[in-house]
């Protein structure tokens, strides 16, 4: 017994270390301290190396506590896993996470533009993941879909590794948020509400934005065009005119509505369907 929690305690802390190597090789090659102009697969390879890790990780810790402790979770578990992913064995939480992922590769694969509004579903099926299988779980799902939808088709663009990190952390702020202990009539409208509005600010303005601003622009726009643009802003191209520009101007913020909106329609249903286990 005592060789298998060593054996057990290795392969831990080894995943642990993968996970933390993968997950900053994939930020250094985008930021350019490793190489100015590598392949941008290295870094999508990376961040699949990275959620493919923190998965075994995560269900590796998960059996371990399961078999110490009968009855009630633990919170951290309880935090962790949503109820349709909590009491089954580890087998079928990978099977969830694995369908959820390839839900998130379709979702990224196929995309509408109407006028200057380029519509998807990322943000829909990234806060869906998160409320189906919990924080953590969602988040590795919604990582590994989005760098495996890049290395199955990118269409010829670079990897935006921030956009992943945003569409992730939407999945761990849903997860999060279906935890909190609401109960009774319109709780659940309650609860996506507040997914819609923190991860809006945090993920999609916080992060997606920001990093398209500070890291994005620099690298995938000519200066003539950024000089164009701060002309027609009276000389300036600071952050807040980037935000009106793509929120406003090339109405992402319409994407948003739409995918919250479908949100609000589809997970009270989902709520009816007990195996589901979304409360």
């Amino acid at each position: 017994m005592q060789k298998t929690q060593k054996r057990t305690a290795v392969l831990a802390a080894a995943l642990g270390v993968l996970c933390l190597a993968a997950a900053g090789l994939g930020l250094c090659a985008k930021i350019g301290f490793l190489i100015e102009k590598q392949p941008a697969w290295v870094s999508a390879t990376a961040f699949c190396a990275a959620a493919v890790a923190l998965i075994a990780l995560l269900f590796l810790c998960a059996a371990r506590t399961e078999r110490a402790r009968e009855g009630e979770p633990p919170l951290i578990l309880r935090l962790m896993f949503s109820d349709l992913l909590l009491k089954r064995p580890n087998a079928a939480r990978i099977a969830y996470v694995g369908v959820t992922a390839a839900l998130c590769i379709v979702s990224n694969m196929f995309e509408i533009k109407f006028a200057t509004t380029q519509f998807s579903l990322t943000l829909y099926t990234s806060c869906l993941a998160g409320i189906l299988l919990g924080a953590v779980p969602g988040f590795c799902a919604v990582l590994l879909g989005d760098a495996l939808g890049y290395v199955v088709n990118s269409m010829g663009y670079v990897y935006y590794w921030w956009v992943a990190l945003a569409c992730a952390a939407m999945a761990l702020i849903s997860g999060l948020v279906m935890r909190i202990p609401f109960r009774g009539k319109g709780s659940i409208y309650l609860k996506l509400a507040l997914i819609s509005v923190l991860t809006f600010l945090v993920c999609s303005v916080g992060i997606n934005t920001t990093g398209m601003y500070y890291i994005g622009l620099g690298i995938y726009f000519p200066q003539n065009v950024l000089d164009a643009v701060a002309q027609t802003f009276g000389g300036r191209f600071d952050y807040w005119v980037y935000f009106v520009i793509r929120f406003f101007l090339l109405g992402q913020i319409w994407n948003s509505l739409v995918n919250y909106a479908l949100l609000f329609l589809t997970v009270p249903a989902l709520r009816a369907v007990r195996n589901f286990g979304v409360r």
